[in-house]
């Protein structure tokens, strides 16, 4: 940092020597690329099962961004801002275009008239903005260090990718207004005061991480058993833990 003259005033400002290419920039920048051929993969080739696996790859971009950039020390504000704007076109645009091409190629299941039901096709993008609510709010929330408020929008994304690939194979049927409700309520849960693990370790020790573990080796069981609906079946399950959890904190509060 160094100081200038301002040309217009006269007086010293602070200025920043800003350093765009680092590695953790990079592996953000690899988490928007993975984000945007998403979009790419489920608007022009319809292949939601390649759109989710980029959001995997870019998940994984995302984890390790944050990783490198503490063991590097190269955390910056730059990396912050930068990292939103990635998390936001993988995580919150991608999932939301991918919806809203299943929605397209769904049905009716009330019969509602073409025209009102295309028309509701755009209610799905609030996952989008949404999503951008909660990046937003983690950026300024210093009480989101060890657990989430709201559910973060990875697990968001990748809940609601499966479910159109499940769809997309025929697991499951999802009628337009099934999305809808889907969509709304996804988008609710970003946004919402409600507290949710993470999966940060602190130490190994099995005192006070027990739901941490719990979760892994049930998850890890879900997988063995139905690998299918894993994904979606995993982020249920962390959803309703993290919930069961909150109620159990609120209630013990107001009790103390």
């Amino acid at each position: 940092m160094h100081l200038c003259e301002d040309k217009f005033g006269g007086e010293k400002v602070k200025t920043m020597n800003i350093r765009l290419f680092t590695l953790p920039n990079m592996l953000t920048l690899a988490n928007l690329v993975a984000g945007s051929v998403a979009v790419v993969a489920a608007l022009q080739w319809h292949d939601y099962t390649l759109s989710l696996w980029l959001i995997v790859a870019a998940a994984v971009c995302d984890f390790f961004d944050g990783f490198v950039a503490r063991l590097l020390k190269q955390q910056s504000p730059l990396g912050v801002q930068l990292d939103s704007l990635a998390d936001d076109i993988s995580f919150g645009l991608a999932p939301a275009l991918v919806m809203f091409d299943s929605y397209l190629g769904a049905e009716s299941l009330y019969g509602m008239p073409a025209s009102l039901s295309d028309s509701l096709s755009y209610v799905v993008l609030i996952i989008a903005a949404f999503s951008a609510l909660r990046l937003a709010k983690f950026n300024i929330d210093d009480t989101q260090t060890t657990e989430f408020v709201g559910l973060p929008t990875p697990a968001n994304a990748l809940m609601l990718m499966s479910l159109a690939v499940l769809a997309q194979q025929g697991e499951v049927v999802l009628y337009r207004e099934h999305i809808l409700v889907i969509c709304i309520a996804a988008s609710l849960l970003l946004v919402s005061p409600i507290r949710m693990f993470a999966l940060k370790f602190k130490g190994f020790a099995f005192k006070g991480n027990e739901l941490r573990y719990g979760f892994i080796l049930l998850s890890a069981a879900i997988i063995i058993c139905c690998p299918t609906y894993s994904v979606l079946v995993i982020i249920v399950l962390y959803i309703a833990l993290s919930t069961l959890r909150w109620l159990f904190m609120r209630r013990d509060k107001e009790r103390a």
